[in-house]
């Protein structure tokens, strides 16, 4: 939305500057990087920082704001960055048509780390909110994948819920894998990068492309 300000890191946040993206710098002097790209990048940046500080996004937003000495910036920098962010969304390949062949066959619902403003607002924007059963968000929630604690939250949630008969399928072995283990339902592991697996974090299933999916659930 060209009406929509765009705020930018401070680049000399500490927070921010050791893993800076160079699109992020080419767009601020005016390269023409498409605004998507920068986006992008900015949640790269996040990602980086969660993965290494092993923090939440709600919680790396107000590290950004408490390094920034006027508070109403930083209020702004926390808004802009979760509103941009909720604009964004990324499909793996095949990933509508595998919500469309399993809309109706199975009960689906969908567990995310995040913000409402954020996952809702990429809902949204994708379109494919309606496949949805439930959603699940973490900050409604009060606790993360992949703690126990939230699987218990959201299997309260869900009538009927059979332990036996679900499956989590994601691309994280930390937050996905791990959750299904930690919640005790099976767990099938998105790898289209060929990443190594790791022993302490076995998968029960896995597979290379998200549109092997449905044949792997009419297999179970």
């Amino acid at each position: 939305d060209p009406e929509t300000p765009v705020v930018y890191p401070d680049c000399t946040n500490p927070y921010i500057s050791e893993y800076l993206d160079p699109d992020i710098a080419a767009h601020r002097s005016g390269a023409g990087l498409a605004p998507q790209n920068t986006l992008m990048a900015f949640e790269n940046i996040i990602e980086k920082l969660e993965a290494d500080a092993k923090l939440s996004g709600q919680v790396i937003s107000d590290k950004l704001g408490k390094e920034d000495e006027d508070s109403v910036l930083a209020a702004k920098l926390r808004d802009n960055y979760e509103y941009n962010l909720s604009q964004g969304h990324w499909f793996m390949p095949g990933a509508e048509q595998m919500l469309e062949d399993l809309d109706g066959k199975y009960r689906l619902f969908l567990c995310s780390n995040g913000t409402p403003v954020v996952q809702e607002g990429r809902l949204k924007s994708s379109g494919i909110g309606h496949y949805f059963e439930k959603v699940f968000i973490s900050e409604q929630i009060g606790y993360n994948k992949p703690a126990k604690e939230y699987f218990d939250i959201c299997f309260s949630r869900i009538p009927g819920f059979d332990p036996k008969k679900a499956i989590i399928v994601g691309d994280s072995l930390t937050s996905d894998m791990q959750g299904g283990q930690n919640a005790g339902i099976a767990t099938c592991w998105v790898n289209p990068e060929h990443s190594p697996a790791r022993e302490d974090i076995p998968a029960d299933f896995q597979i290379e492309s998200i549109t092997q999916l449905e044949a792997l659930l009419e297999a179970l």
